[in-house]
């Protein structure tokens, strides 16, 4: 069976500008294969990748692009058994590089660019995935002490923000006790709000899956959202999802 992820970039600052998808990524029994979505041709600002110049083009590879390859930790590295614990992986059984980045976002300091699954149902029919926490860098010290002491599973809250200023659909996410600790990444954000499905966010369930107290703050917490697959929900699907080409053509 096939990975795959799709990469979204911003334009303007990473606290705001547009955000949206602009290309896909495979992975198969073939190699690797990306092409571009029709968000790139939306999305303010935004240019072709380095060495994939043509959006209708279809670029397939052997081995992991160097653009994506680029945003995996070095095996060599002597963290790197602790980075795929970080993202709930067994350093024993290492999955797939695509399944790497689509924990990890493949996020940099240096770009606007993040790397994220669409979300599929289960084999018993409900959504579940994982992510990591955003926005801790922007909590207080009392919020980032309270991360340091939560526990596996322990649950934490969602609050919808549509008044938001830079994401009408935010996600605010809550301790028990009422510490903002971060947000729902905003490529997941509008699929929360979808399956609420009006019911409040408190429809979807979302727990600790582990914390990293040696992990760099962008992978501090990683957490575990649960919900019902709504009848009908189809994450993935707009416009800008869609790839530029019809016929693929490797280039």
């Amino acid at each position: 069976m096939s990975q795959a992820v799709y990469v979204a970039w911003r334009s303007g600052a990473p606290d705001g500008g547009r955000w949206g998808p602009v290309g896909r990524l495979e992975h198969g029994s073939s190699g690797y294969r990306f092409v571009y979505t029709r968000g790139a041709k939306t999305v303010p600002g935004f240019a072709p990748f380095a060495g994939m110049p043509d959006l209708q083009g279809v670029y397939e590879s052997d081995e992991l692009l160097p653009l994506f390859a680029n945003r995996l930790l070095a095996k060599s590295r002597p963290e790197y058994e602790a980075y795929l614990r970080w993202g709930g992986f067994d350093p024993n059984s290492p999955p797939d590089p695509l399944a790497i980045l689509a924990v990890t976002e493949g996020r940099r300091q240096t770009d606007l660019l993040e790397i994220f699954a669409c979300p599929a149902p289960d084999a018993s029919g409900c959504y579940v995935g994982k992510f990591f926490l955003h926005g801790v860098q922007r909590v207080g010290p009392e919020s980032r002490a309270r991360i340091e002491r939560l526990a596996p599973d322990e649950e934490l809250r969602l609050l919808e923000e549509p008044e938001n200023p830079h994401d009408r659909n935010a996600v605010r996410i809550l301790t028990k006790d009422n510490y903002h600790v971060g947000y729902v990444p905003r490529y997941l954000a509008y699929d929360v709000g979808q399956l609420a499905g009006g019911r409040g966010a408190e429809f979807v369930k979302l727990h600790v899956e582990r914390v990293n107290p040696d992990a760099p703050l962008q992978q501090r917490l990683l957490c575990r959202v649960d919900a019902c697959w709504p009848a009908g929900f189809q994450p993935c699907s707009g416009e800008e999802f869609q790839p530029i080409v019809g016929a693929l053509t490797p280039v």
